[in-house]
C-alpha cells in the first residue's frame, strides 16, 4: 500500500472537490426520490468521477487504487464483524433468546403510563433485534392498536414507538448502524457504544418524562391489549420462554465489561446460541447451521410474530456488508487525494474549536440524510469527511462515531423521503410531518450532543481515558 505521506502531495481545486461532493449528494437525492437506482451504484460511479478529479490533479490510478484499499481496509475488520451479527440474530431467534426478551419485554406493560410503556416496550425489543425496522413493524404496530383504544393521539403514539425503535438502531450490537458508524469513525465497538450512554441514556431519559406527562393526560381506561396477547400466547406456545435464554446476552455484556475483542464476544454469543437451540427448541444440527447462513424464518401461522422472528442470517448482512467497503473505499478516496481537506478548509473556521467541529458534524449528517435519505451515507460520509479534523485534534475515536450516531442514525426518521421516514409512515400509519414534533429521543439527542461539546463533557482527548482503538495506533497500522 502506498505510504502515508507519499499519497499526500498534491492538492486538486476546491472547484474539482465541490463537484466530487455536489455530485454524490445530487446523485444520492435523485437515485433514492426520482430514479430509484441503487445506492450501491450511484456510489461506484461517485467513486469513477472522484477517480476522475483525482487523476486530472496529477495521481496516478495506482494512487487512486491504493486510497480506495485504504478507504476499504479500514472497514475490513467491521464488516467481518457484521457478517457475524448476522448469525448471532439468527441463532439467538432460533435459541428463543430474542422471543424471550421480546416477552419478559411486553409484561411490562402499564396502560397508565402507555407512551413511556410502548417507547419502553419497543426499545427493548429494538435492543434485542438491533433493528427499528422489526421493532417498529411488530410490536409498534401493536402499540399502535392499543393507544387507539386509549385514546391516545396516533402521532404520539408513533413519535413514542419510534423513540424506542431508535433506541436499538442506535445501541445494540446486533444493530447494523452501530457497526457501521463504529468502523467509520475507526472506534471499537464498546468504546463506541459506551460514549452512546453519555448522550443517549439522558436524552430518552427526558423523552420518558415528556411522554409520562402526556400520558397521564391522554389515557382514558384500560388497555385493549389483544394483540399483545396474541404476540404472548404465540411466543409462549411455540418456544420455551425461560430466562436460560438470556444466557447469549449476558455472555455478551460479560465479554464486553472484560473487554474482549467484539469478533470473539459475537461468536461466542452465537455459538452459545446454538447450542441452546439445539437443547431447548428442537433445531438439528442442519437446521441451526442453515440459520447461521440464510436466517430464521417463523412459522407460528401468526403473522405479526412471524415478521418479526424471520430475520437474520450471514447472508441477510451482504447488502449491508457491500455498501460499508463502497462507501469507505469512497471515504478513502476522498481523503487521501486531499479532497475533503480542501473543502474542510473553506469552513476551517467553523471547526476551529471541539465545539464547532461536532456542532458542524451533527448538521452535516442532518444534511445528508436529507440529501442522501440514507442514514447509512449520512454516516459514511460525513464520518470520512471529518475524520481528519478528529485526529488533527486527538478527539479519541467513539467521539466522532457516537456523534454520527447522534445525527445520522437518530435523524433517519425525520426525513419524510427518507428510507426510515418511508418506512414508519407506511408501517404505523402516520405521516412523518405529525410524528415529527413527538419523536423526543431523536430532537434531544443532536442537541444534547451539540452542548457537550461545547462544555466539553463527555468529550475525551488521547490521553484522557483507556481507549482500545487511538487515531495513533489506527495510522501506525497503516
Amino acid at each position: 500500500m502506498t505510504g502515508k505521506n507519499e499519497i499526500y502531495d498534491k492538492v486538486p481545486s476546491f472547484g474539482g472537490s465541490l463537484f466530487v461532493l455536489l455530485f454524490l449528494a445530487v446523485g444520492m437525492a435523485v437515485s433514492v426520490l426520482w430514479l430509484s437506482i441503487p445506492v450501491h451504484v450511484t456510489l461506484l460511479m461517485t467513486i469513477a468521477v472522484a477517480a476522475v478529479v483525482a487523476m486530472q490533479t496529477g495521481y496516478s490510478w495506482n494512487e487512486v487504487q491504493d486510497a480506495l484499499l485504504y478507504g476499504a481496509n479500514l472497514a475490513m475488520l467491521p464488516m467481518l464483524i457484521l457478517m457475524i451479527i448476522g448469525v448471532v440474530i439468527g441463532t439467538w431467534v432460533a435459541s428463543g433468546t430474542i422471543q424471550t426478551i421480546i416477552y419478559y419485554g411486553l409484561l411490562i406493560l402499564s396502560p397508565s403510563y402507555f407512551l413511556m410503556a410502548a417507547s419502553i416496550i419497543v426499545g427493548l425489543t429494538s435492543m434485542s433485534t438491533g433493528s427499528s425496522y422489526t421493532s417498529g413493524g411488530t410490536v409498534g404496530v401493536a402499540m399502535m392498536g392499543i393507544g387507539t383504544g386509549l385514546g391516545v393521539p396516533a402521532a404520539m403514539t408513533a413519535g413514542a414507538v419510534i423513540s424506542g425503535a431508535i433506541i436499538g438502531d442506535k445501541m445494540s450490537p446486533l444493530s447494523d448502524s452501530t457497526n457501521l458508524a463504529s468502523a467509520v469513525g475507526e472506534a471499537d465497538l464498546f468504546d463506541h457504544i459506551k460514549s452512546m450512554m453519555y448522550t443517549t441514556i439522558p436524552a430518552f431519559l427526558l423523552a420518558l418524562l415528556v411522554y409520562g406527562i402526556l400520558g397521564a393526560f391522554y389515557v382514558k381506561g384500560s388497555a385493549d391489549a389483544s394483540q399483545v396477547n396474541i404476540i404472548l400466547t404465540t411466543l409462549k406456545d411455540n418456544f420455551v420462554i425461560n430466562p436460560i435464554m438470556l444466557i447469549p446476552p449476558v455472555i455478551v455484556i460479560w465479554m464486553a465489561v472484560k473487554k474482549v475483542s467484539s469478533l470473539p464476544t459475537m461468536i461466542t454469543a452465537s455459538l452459545v446460541a446454538a447450542v441452546l437451540a439445539m437443547t431447548f427448541q428442537g433445531q438439528s444440527l442442519t437446521d441451526i447451521t442453515n440459520v447461521m447462513n440464510y436466517g430464521y424464518v417463523g412459522n407460528t401461522g401468526v403473522e405479526v410474530v412471524d415478521s418479526l422472528l424471520t430475520r437474520g442470517g450471514l447472508q441477510s448482512m451482504m447488502w449491508t456488508v457491500s455498501l460499508g467497503f463502497i462507501g469507505v473505499g469512497l471515504g478513502g478516496i476522498l481523503e487521501k487525494t486531499r479532497m475533503l481537506e480542501v473543502f474542510l478548509g473553506k469552513i476551517g473556521a467553523l471547526v476551529e474549536s471541539t465545539g464547532g467541529l461536532i456542532a458542524t458534524t451533527v448538521v452535516s449528517a442532518i444534511g445528508l440524510n436529507l440529501a442522501t435519505a440514507s442514514q447509512y451515507m449520512a454516516i459514511i460520509i460525513t464520518g470520512r469527511m471529518f475524520i481528519p479534523e478528529y485526529k488533527n485534534k486527538k478527539l479519541l475515536p467513539r467521539v466522532l462515531s457516537r456523534t454520527l450516531e447522534d445525527a445520522g442514525t437518530v435523524f433517519s426518521p425525520m426525513v419524510p423521503w427518507g428510507l426510515c421516514g418511508v418506512f414508519f409512515t407506511g408501517t404505523l400509519g402516520v405521516p412523518t410531518t405529525e410524528y415529527f414534533p413527538y419523536v423526543y429521543l431523536a430532537i434531544f439527542v443532536p442537541i444534547i450532543a451539540v452542548i457537550y461539546g461545547f462544555t466539553g463533557y463527555g468529550v475525551w482527548y488521547e490521553g484522557d481515558i483507556e481507549d482500545s482503538t487511538a487515531y495513533s495506533e489506527q495510522e501506525a497500522a497503516n
